[in-house]
């Protein structure tokens, strides 16, 4: 079975954010975070420490 990254990520997102119910603000801040850092000189650092 083969399941695209994306719906992946969003189911998990989602019970993640109904289990553990982060403030918005937290939820928020991550996901700002997570998408100015992919374009960050770091990004290269994080790919590697992440594969």
């Amino acid at each position: 079975m083969d399941v695209p990254l994306w719906f992946a990520l969003v189911v998990v997102g989602w019970l993640g954010v109904k289990l553990i119910r982060p403030p918005l603000w937290l939820v928020l801040v991550l996901l700002l975070g997570g998408y100015l850092l992919a374009d960050s000189l770091l990004a290269p650092v994080v790919d590697t420490a992440v594969k």
